[in-house]
């Protein structure tokens, strides 16, 4: 009896690491995808990833990404609604295996500020606030996060702008988010590390 239940503990394992093996595969190729500007492949591969990995956050976190970066790059409102609806959906998933997770909530307030940019003038009192308030929770739960120091410091920097208001102070925000960055390391695999280079572009501008 305890040789056959080692077997199966054995054959268990093996499943597992080869499991585990497959998803680092798909994970790295789908990053792949995403560097050679493959948007379409790279958010097809993560989904079907997080559709065999299933309470796994990350995977529906990428797909989010992937598609939500991508709607600030396009003026085709139909290919934006489409990927900000397939990025919502995916959002709501990595919600669901990991609440309160800020970054996700940081995934959010872009979602809801690419949304907003399609028409500022019949959108801003309505999303602004859920931005503002989802920056602000994020912050009181990952204080020493530097993607939420960095996405909140852009959103400030942007209504400073729209408002015509001195943007000067909003550097010391993009110097603190730099700091942050320098020790920043991934708590998971494939754990997100994005946002360094947007901060020393915004913060090279801030300072000229």
């Amino acid at each position: 009896m305890k040789k056959i239940i080692s077997i199966i503990s054995l054959c268990l394992l093996v499943l597992s690491i080869k499991a585990q093996g497959n998803y680092e595969q798909g994970m790295q190729k789908a990053f792949g995808f995403w560097q050679e500007n493959k948007i379409e492949e790279a958010s097809n591969l993560f989904e079907r990833i997080a559709n065999a990995e299933k309470e796994n956050w990350l995977p529906y976190y990428y797909v989010a990404n992937v598609n939500i970066t991508n709607s600030f790059r396009t003026k085709d409102r139909k290919i934006i609604n489409a990927q900000l609806e397939k990025a919502q959906n995916n959002l709501n998933s990595a919600t669901t295996y990991s609440a309160n997770n800020p970054e996700i909530m940081v995934l959010q307030a872009l979602l809801y500020t690419a949304q907003m940019m399609e028409n500022p003038a019949a959108l801003s009192q309505k999303l602004a606030p859920k931005i503002v308030k989802i920056y602000e929770t994020a912050m009181a739960i990952a204080p020493e996060n530097p993607r939420v120091n960095a996405s909140y410091a852009e959103w400030k920097l942007g209504a400073a702008r729209f408002f015509k208001e001195d943007t000067t102070p909003l550097c010391k925000d993009f110097e603190k988010s730099l700091l942050l960055f320098e020790k920043d390391k991934p708590t998971v695999p494939f754990g997100p590390t994005w946002g360094k280079e947007r901060v020393e572009m915004l913060l090279k501008e801030c300072n000229n």
